[in-house]
């Protein structure tokens, strides 16, 4: 029986190639580990959205209550990418994680697709965590949440709200609200970000009109070679096998042009400042976003915050990069 098989993989990998045949039995941009289990599953968010995750078990089980964390991000990714990889290795760990596709992306449902909201996308953590909480494998009382790049924001905005998270941890944050209100560094004047919104609700006359949504610039097909160091960055994920995948926004397309519009007008860390439980927040020293995690750190108040700087590390060198993301801080539970 194992002869047939393996002849069946060889026949099936000469017809259609590698990369159809990994997709087919892995559809992860990551090495599967063998040491955990991991399964497809699905639930709804208080918006009657349903979204899709994976979830990550350490292969032998204990007879005990086991401590959970929901993974999402980076914005514009999917489960099967960065977020993937943080929940398996985090299940590898002893934990049962869940990572998950958001809103109107990936797996997950909603229409219209390649839309963003900073409310929706804050309750799609707490919808994680509903989940995790009805499993009888979990202990309710334990459960995190890590939000990387841009759903590092709205993992900190889904902690203010959500008093049933008992530790946050982000990665290479973004504040969305920020960026899409001020632009990076906070270059846009009143007057740039009005002129920005008139374009933008222009924009959605035509929409309207179309019965279609136009799309944002995205990430390059090829590099010129003149692209800031970030754009180059985010390619060096995206566009290449190091982290391509086809469901992927950043891979292969891009948000809709008019998402900016509820990040410029809502904050999503306006109450950040009453988190009370732990918040570990994790940024790259050469990152060109370093500064979101650095302004979002200190507005947190008390004893319960903690922000770990990785030497050499640059934006996406957090998405996927273990070496720099293997660190004892990951154990954000006290085992008692």
């Amino acid at each position: 029986m194992k002869i047939i098989l393996s002849l069946i993989i060889v026949v099936i990998v000469a017809f259609v190639g590698w990369e159809v045949y990994r997709s087919l039995h892995w559809d992860k941009t990551f090495a599967k580990s063998d040491k955990v289990n991991v399964k497809k599953v699905k639930f709804h968010n208080r918006y009657g959205i349903t979204l899709v995750g994976d979830l990550y078990m350490p292969i032998k089980l204990e007879d005990k209550k086991y401590a959970a964390i929901a993974v999402s991000g980076p914005f514009g990714a999917v489960k099967e990418q960065a977020s993937g990889l943080y929940a398996q290795t985090l299940a590898e760990q002893g934990f049962i994680t869940l990572a998950f596709d958001p809103s109107y992306t990936g797996e997950s449902g909603g229409n219209p697709r390649d839309v963003a909201s900073p409310d929706i996308n804050t309750e799609d953590f707490s919808a994680a965590v509903d989940f995790l909480s009805s499993l009888p494998e979990v202990d309710a009382d334990k459960i995190g949440i890590v939000g990387i790049c841009g759903f590092g924001g709205m993992g900190l905005n889904a902690a203010a709200m959500d008093t049933r998270i008992k530790a946050t941890v982000t990665s290479t944050m973004y504040d969305m609200s920020r960026v899409n209100a001020n632009g990076y560094f906070d270059a846009l004047t009143v007057d740039d970000r009005y002129a920005l919104r008139e374009k933008l609700n222009a924009q959605r006359t035509e929409d309207f009109k179309n019965h279609t949504y136009a799309k944002a610039p995205g990430l390059p097909e090829k590099l010129t070679g003149d692209e800031p160091q970030f754009v180059k960055d985010y390619y060096g994920y995206y566009k290449t096998k190091r982290g391509f995948h086809k469901r992927s926004i950043n891979s292969n397309g891009n948000w809709n042009t008019t998402s900016s519009l509820s990040f410029m007008n809502m904050p999503i860390l306006s109450y950040s400042q009453e988190i009370r439980n732990p918040v570990l927040m994790i940024h790259g020293a050469n990152a060109h976003s370093r500064y979101f995690s650095e302004d979002a750190y200190k507005k947190l108040t008390g004893n319960n915050k903690e922000l770990l700087i990785i030497p050499d590390a640059n934006h996406v060198d957090l998405y996927d990069n273990k070496e720099r993301l293997c660190h004892n801080k990951w154990l954000i539970f006290d085992e008692k």
